[in-house]
C-alpha cells in the first residue's frame, strides 16, 4: 500500500470522528511513540507500579479497539484506549483538550474549561489524584493511568489546545499533498482531510514507518518502536528541562496553543483571519466556517510538512519526557 493511499485510509477513517470537536489526537502513531518513549524512562519503582496496575485490570476484551497493533505491551497499548473509550462514556469527549481562541493571551485557563464539561487540563489533575490516592480501587487506578498515559498526549497536540470556532481545525478543509477535501457529513458540513486531520496523522506519517490500518505487521510495529526511539534519541538532551516542572499541566496547554499559532496557523499558505469567538457545534455553525475556509484551498505539501515535521516530532518527544517524570513523580 502506497504512502498516499496509507494517508488517504488513515484519514478516511477518521472523518466521522472529526465531527466531535478537538477529540482525537495524534492517531495510533503518535500515541503510542509516546507511549514508548515515556516507558523507556520511567524509574524502576514506576515501571513496576505501571506494570502492575495495568496487568490487574486489563482492557475489557469487549471494548472495540481502532488501533489493532498486535504485540504491543500494555503500557504502550493503553495509550490508545481512552479514545475506544469514549464510545463507551461519550461525556468523557471534552477531556481530550481544552478550546482555547486563538489570540488569547496567556492567564487563568478556567474560562476556557467548562465546569459542566471539563477539559484536558482538569481531566489530568482528576485522574493523577486518583492514581495518588491508595484508597481507589485497582479498576479505577488502571482506568486513570490509561488516561494519564493518553492525556499526556492529547495536551502536546497543539491543535487540542486552540480553536478558531473551526473546533481544532477539524473544520479546515486543507488539500493534503494529492488528497482533495471530501465532504464526511453533509448537515454538519464536515470535510477530510482537514488541518487537526493533518496534524493528527498526516504529518506523522511522512516520517513514522506507515502501517495498514487494519493489520500492522510486527515488522511495522517493530520500525514504530524504532522511530520513537529514534525521535527520544534525537531529544534527549532536552529532556531534563521538559521534566522540571511535571504537572504543570495549564502551562503546557498554552506552550501548545502558541505552537499551534505560530505553526499549524502560521506556516498555512493562505492565512486565516482570526475569528471572533463563538460556541460551534459543528462545522455549519460560525457562518458555515467551514465552507468558508473550503473556499481558501489551502493546500499543504512539502513546504508546509518540512515547516511543521519537526514540531510535531519534538512535541511527541516532550510529551513522552513529561509523561515518565509525572509517573516517577508518583511512584519515586
Amino acid at each position: 500500500m502506497g504512502l498516499r493511499r496509507i494517508v488517504f485510509v488513515l484519514l478516511a477513517a477518521l472523518g466521522f470522528i472529526s465531527m466531535a470537536p478537538s477529540a482525537w489526537a495524534w492517531g495510533c502513531e503518535g500515541h503510542q511513540i509516546v507511549a514508548v518513549i515515556a516507558e523507556k524512562h520511567l524509574n524502576p519503582h514506576a515501571a513496576k507500579m505501571s506494570r502492575q496496575i495495568l496487568e490487574a485490570s486489563p482492557i475489557d476484551a469487549a471494548l472495540a479497539r481502532y488501533c489493532k497493533q498486535a504485540g504491543l505491551d500494555a503500557f504502550v497499548d493503553s495509550s490508545t484506549w481512552a479514545d475506544d473509550e469514549r464510545s463507551v462514556k461519550p461525556e468523557t469527549g471534552p477531556w481530550h483538550f481544552v478550546d482555547i481562541p486563538r489570540g488569547a493571551a496567556r492567564g487563568d485557563l478556567a474560562k476556557y474549561c467548562p465546569a459542566a464539561t471539563g477539559c484536558v487540563v482538569v481531566a489530568l489533575e482528576a485522574q493523577v489524584r486518583v492514581l495518588r490516592d491508595p484508597r481507589t480501587t485497582a479498576q479505577a487506578r488502571a482506568d486513570a493511568l490509561r488516561y494519564v498515559i493518553h492525556f499526556v498526549g492529547d495536551i502536546h497536540q497543539p491543535l487540542h489546545a486552540t480553536t478558531n470556532d473551526d473546533m481544532g481545525g477539524n473544520c479546515v478543509p486543507v488539500t493534503f499533498f494529492d488528497l482533495a477535501p471530501e465532504e464526511k457529513n453533509v448537515e454538519r458540513e464536515s470535510y477530510s482531510p482537514n488541518l487537526h486531520g493533518v496534524w493528527d496523522v498526516g504529518i506523522i506519517e511522512h516520517f513514522a514507518p506507515p502501517q495498514d490500518a487494519k493489520a500492522p505487521t510486527p515488522q511495522e510495529v517493530d520500525a514504530e518502536i524504532a522511530e520513537a526511539g529514534r525521535i527520544g534519541a534525537e531529544f534527549a538532551a532536552r529532556f531534563s528541562a521538559w521534566q522540571a516542572r511535571p504537572e504543570d499541566f495549564a502551562a503546557w496547554a498554552w506552550e501548545s496553543h502558541e505552537l499551534a499559532e505560530e505553526f499549524a496557523y502560521g506556516k498555512l499558505p493562505r492565512k486565516i483571519a482570526i475569528e471572533k469567538p463563538q460556541p460551534v457545534e459543528s462545522c455549519a455553525d460560525d457562518d458555515h466556517v467551514a465552507m468558508r475556509m473550503l473556499r481558501l484551498d489551502e493546500r499543504l505539501g512539502d513546504e508546509y510538512e518540512r515547516a511543521t515535521a519537526p514540531v510535531v516530532q519534538e512535541q511527541l518527544a516532550k510529551a513522552g519526557a513529561r509523561l515518565a517524570a509525572l509517573l516517577n513523580s508518583i511512584w519515586p
